[in-house]
């Protein structure tokens, strides 16, 4: 990528903006002062009051009156803000030397609080909401280089996990609401934005679907945690809801151009590790002597060889504002992003336009909202990590060998590669070309009718779409060493070999229609009733065709036959409706009922009911505690619901769970009759009797504020048992044409505790300060697993790279989900673990796998975060910290390299060793040491997410705009006793991570 023309702009700009500001500090300042009133002409105490594009500003005093001072002279504008009032704005012209007096008057403004506070089907007023609901404004997202959406609120929610998979552009994402509530089935929320319930499901040439769309177009996450806040979808919200709301103009802004630009440098900041190659020689000669003949005289950090520093640039253009009427916005974004794996990058395009205008006389109202993205991935081959860890140093990078394209490779006599030993990581990722194109709509038309007879009542219908269309090639040179021996099946083709070309695409059409109505009725002005009913109809349909494979000179065809086409469908109808009560702004009840009918099940157990209820209970608002000066805000909240769960395409392996299938066997199996070959079908396991799984929530929280609500914090206390868990079980005797099956069986829980906090330490003319806190306790355990046999010891689940069919987890009654399942290491005097030495715990004089044992967890049972930002006149620093605890590590790095079997366990080459092999001392890599508790390690953590230092240049352009500048670093440290490359990891096996880097991002917003 070339920008050295983009950088050079920016430069220049950058010194003409600075040289304006230079000006204008030289002007002399003035002042301003008023007060802030309601409706009745009374002073609101603590609104806020900021002249816009500085950081000057202040809160109102007791009657609402404020003052600011040294503000720059000549036009400014002042903004005054108050929770649940419309803001207003005034122009005014500041003279130097003198005071200028603005007063406005705040208007009640419901929309504004339902505004902060999202629910499904609608808004809710802050005060009205019963539960568990926490918004993040953009004003608190993360800052730096953000490439997924979903990192803009990583360690900002209480109960909320998200973990990226390691470093790569575009990545995927975990996502954990309060914990997993199913064994096999998605643990992943469901994700609605602009009202449209998005497809997360993988997509083909993309790691991550939501990296698919810009985060730079967002506006508010809302995330609904309890199940009285999520019992409204239903059968997809088991694992929390996040709703998210894209940017729009408004009616009576000023039309205005926002430009957000940043370039950022990344750089691998540690690494594994291993030995360096004079180190691997000494311990070559002192383990296996006779093998120092293969070493080579090179001098070679492979892991410096396949790594790079990469290079990010982010450009965003927006316009936004109204045109008479019309609010709209509209926006464009690039995003080029290197990987700092070699060869690896994304390149992403992204378009959206929202028009919201009100019409007939303020009765319909229409939100129009239509996203665009295309991107372009290159996919470095991730598996060049793992062998650079063990590609021997000595060897060098290339040798002289050009039918290899130079690269240094372990060749037989003949001159042909050897089979089965380890490829140069280097040749692994230059020698070939994975590349993907993915575009993908996102849009829906909502349409908000207010009846004219009858005002109180709105006819709501929404039509949206998620449209993917995806395209790859992955070639694998023909002189790639690793793929030489790929041939044609064609046994008259003695001659093709080498390398690979395949091409593959996809297309996902996601349809929804939801309609329903709305009846709000005022009962004075404490008492209100609102009624919603609706129906909603939601297709997802997944095609992929069939194209043969080719060899890497891509005109051989490989393979006699092609794959199989693909298409899945299944569809989700629901009926849903919920009440809310308010009594006297005191007593609020909600209760809401859906029923859906999902096509993965059968006509027998395709409907479920999902209920919920929920108290709140305004207690600020008692005569007690009405002239109450320590509480500011006081709520109770209670609530009870339920809902399902029917993703289980992952586990199921298909749409159709409960149906008989039949694949064909291509090309794996072929028959011959005669001179013709036949490939038959082969029937796959389905399950009639499957159904919903579902999840019952119990939430009790309470609201506080304090120092009139410049503190504020909430906890919740919460418990979740999940029933008819979706999990795959083994079953005797390969009955139903498999050995494992997708059933209905047993249940777990998840109970816990969280807390969040939101404080103003500072607030003046200059310096303001604040900060935000959360945490959670979450405790999860497997109750059941139905009727098993009295030997039954749990079902096995995550598999380790190196043990052959290793799983070092295991789903345990009476034990968390995430649990490891390992030999107890026996260790000698010296404190170094004994080779094939393990404790019989079972005291049968023997050590087999009935001796395994479960021990620790996966899974952190402490989330922490914590973010503060602070500004003093026109200068900012913002970080945030998140910490994980409880949570443990399974290191197969050590595992699998953490011996000398490397150098003792072939004639033809060596491979090298992590340290951690001369601390064991291990000689091989026997198979039960894959299942030793040695290689289980705390991997608590304490991460600095991002660290952001910014400069308010303030008016630039003769007063036309503003501009902000800002400096970022992500992942700026990572405290942990793990002793592997990061301790976070989505599934607690650590092997061939892609390494997180540290991000330098300089960044700059200007608004005109």
């Amino acid at each position: 990528m070339k920008h050295t023309y983009l950088a050079k702009t920016w430069f220049l700009l950058l010194f003409a903006l600075l040289g304006l500001q230079a000006g204008a500090q030289a002007q002399t300042t003035g002042s301003v002062s008023g007060r802030v009133l309601d409706e009745k002409n009374t002073g609101i105490p603590g609104a806020t009051v900021l002249v816009e594009g500085t950081s000057l500003g202040v809160s109102s005093d007791v009657d609402g009156s404020f003052r600011i001072a040294n503000i720059p002279a000549g036009p400014q504008t002042i903004v005054l803000t108050f929770v649940g009032y419309n803001a207003t704005r005034r122009p005014v012209t500041i003279v130097a030397g003198q005071n200028t007096t603005v007063s406005a008057s705040l208007t009640v403004n419901a929309t504004e609080l339902g505004e902060a506070v999202v629910i499904g089907y609608g808004t809710q007023r802050r005060q009205d909401v019963t539960g568990a609901i926490t918004t993040v404004t953009a004003k608190d997202f993360v800052q730096g280089q953000i490439t997924n959406p979903e990192q803009l609120i990583q360690g900002k929610v209480a109960g909320v996990q998200i973990t990226t998979a390691g470093g790569a552009p575009g990545g995927a994402t975990t996502i954990r609401i309060r914990g997993g509530s199913s064994l096999n089935a998605s643990n992943d929320p469901l994700i609605v934005i602009d009202g449209v319930p998005v497809d997360n499901s993988a997509v083909s040439g993309a790691a991550n679907p939501l990296s698919l769309i810009n985060p730079n177009d967002i506006e508010t996450y809302t995330v609904l945690k309890d199940a009285s806040a999520t019992a409204i979808y239903g059968s997809r919200a088991s694992n929390g809801v996040i709703l998210i709301t894209t940017k729009k103009g408004n009616v009576g802004d000023k039309l205005t151009v926002n430009l957000v630009s940043n370039t950022s440098l990344a750089a691998r900041y540690n690494s594994v590790p291993v030995l360096s190659a004079d180190e691997f020689r000494a311990t070559v000669q002192a383990v296996a002597p006779q093998q120092a003949k293969l070493l080579g005289t090179g001098n070679t950090n492979w892991q410096n060889q396949i790594f790079r520093t990469a290079m990010t640039y982010d450009n965003n253009v927006s316009l936004a504002g109204a045109v008479g009427k019309l609010p709209f916005r509209a926006s464009i974004g690039n995003l080029e992003q290197q990987g700092i794996l070699k060869t690896d990058g994304l390149i992403r395009n992204t378009g959206s336009l929202s028009l919201n205008p009100v019409l007939l006389d303020n009765h319909l109202r229409v939100n129009l909202n239509v996203k665009g993205t295309w991107t372009d991935n290159n996919f470095g081959d991730t598996g060049a990590i793992g062998s650079a860890l063990a590609f021997d140093p000595t060897q060098n990078v290339f040798s002289d060998n050009a039918n290899y394209s130079n690269y240094f490779q372990y060749l037989q006599g003949n001159g042909t590669p050897q089979q089965n030993v380890p490829t140069n990581p280097v040749a692994t990722l230059m020698l070939q070309r994975n590349r993907s194109t993915v575009k993908r709509s996102i849009g829906n038309v909502q349409l908000d009718y207010k009846l004219h007879f009858l005002p109180d009542l709105h006819a709501n219908v929404n039509l949206g779409y998620d449209v993917t269309r995806a395209t790859g090639t992955n070639l694998i040179d023909a002189r790639s060493a690793g793929s030489y021996f790929n041939t044609p099946l064609d046994p008259a083709n003695t001659t093709a070999r080498g390398g690979s070309y395949n091409y593959y695409s996809q297309q996902r059409n996601n349809k929804l229609l939801e309609t329903y109505l709305n009846y709000t009725k005022a009962f004075g002005e404490t008492s209100r009733l609102e009624l919603l009913a609706g129906y909603s109809y939601q297709d997802f349909v997944t095609t992929a065709p069939a194209y043969a494979n080719y060899l890497g000179d891509a005109t051989t065809v490989r393979t006699l036959a092609a794959s199989n086409p693909f298409r899945t469908q299944y569809t989700i109808i629901s009926y849903y409706g919920r009440a809310n009560l308010t009594l006297n702004n005191r007593y609020i009840f909600t209760g809401t009922l859906r029923n859906d009918a999902s096509s993965r099940f059968s006509p027998s157990n395709r409907n479920a009911l999902f209920p919920a209820a929920s108290f709140a209970w305004r207690i600020k608002d008692e005569a007690f505690l009405k002239d109450n000066s320590t509480f500011a805000d006081l709520k109770l909240r209670l609530g009870y619901g339920v809902t399902g769960q029917q993703d289980v395409v992952a586990a199921a392996g298909s749409d159709y769970p409960y149906i008989q299938r039949y694949f064909l066997n291509v090309p794996t199996a072929q028959y011959q009759l005669g001179g013709i070959y036949y490939t038959p079908y082969s029937p796959l396991g389905f399950n009639s009797n499957l159904k919903w799984e579902s999840t019952a929530t119990y939430n009790a929280g309470l609201d506080f504020g304090f120092f009139n609500n410049r503190l504020t914090a909430s906890a919740d206390v919460y418990y979740r048992k999940t029933t008819d868990l979706l999990a795959v079980i083994p079953i005797p005797g390969e009955i139903n044409y498999t050995n494992r099956l997708i059933s209905n069986v047993g249940s777990l829980e998840n109970k816990g505790v969280e807390f969040n906090l939101i404080g103003t330490a500072i607030q003046g003319e200059r310096l303001n300060w604040t900060l935000n806190a959360n945490a959670t306790y979450n405790v999860n355990k497997i109750l059941s697993l139905g009727p098993q046999a009295p030997d039954f010891q749990g079902i096995e689940n995550t598999v380790v790279a190196g043990g052959v069919g290793t799983n070092i987890g295991n789903y345990s009654v009476g034990s968390p989900s995430s649990s490891f399942y390992a030999y107890q290491q026996v260790y000698g005097p010296d404190g170094k673990p004994i080779d094939g030495v393990y404790t019989d715990i079972n005291g049968d004089g023997k050590i087999d796998s009935n001796d395994r044992r479960i021990y620790k967890q996966s899974a952190p049972k402490v989330l922490l975060g914590f973010g503060s930002n602070l500004s003093y006149n026109r200068v900012s620093l913002a970080f945030s910290l998140r910490a994980n605890l409880g949570n443990y590590a399974y290191n197969n790095v050590n595992s699998n390299l953490g011996n000398y079997q490397g150098i003792v366990g072939s004639s033809n080459f060596v491979s090298n060793v992590v340290r951690d092999a001369n601390n064991t001392g291990f000689l091989n890599s026997s198979q039960a040491r894959y299942s030793s508790d040695y290689y289980i390690q705390n991997a608590s953590f304490l991460r600095m997410d991002n660290a952001t230092l910014g400069y308010n240049v303030g008016k630039v352009l003769n007063g036309k705009g503003s501009l902000r500048l800002s400096a970022a670093v992500q992942n700026v440290f990572v405290a942990t006793k793990y002793t592997g490359l990061d301790p976070e990891i989505p599934n607690g096996v650590d092997n061939n991570v892609y390494p997180r880097p540290r991000t330098y991002t300089f960044g700059l917003n200007l608004s005109i």
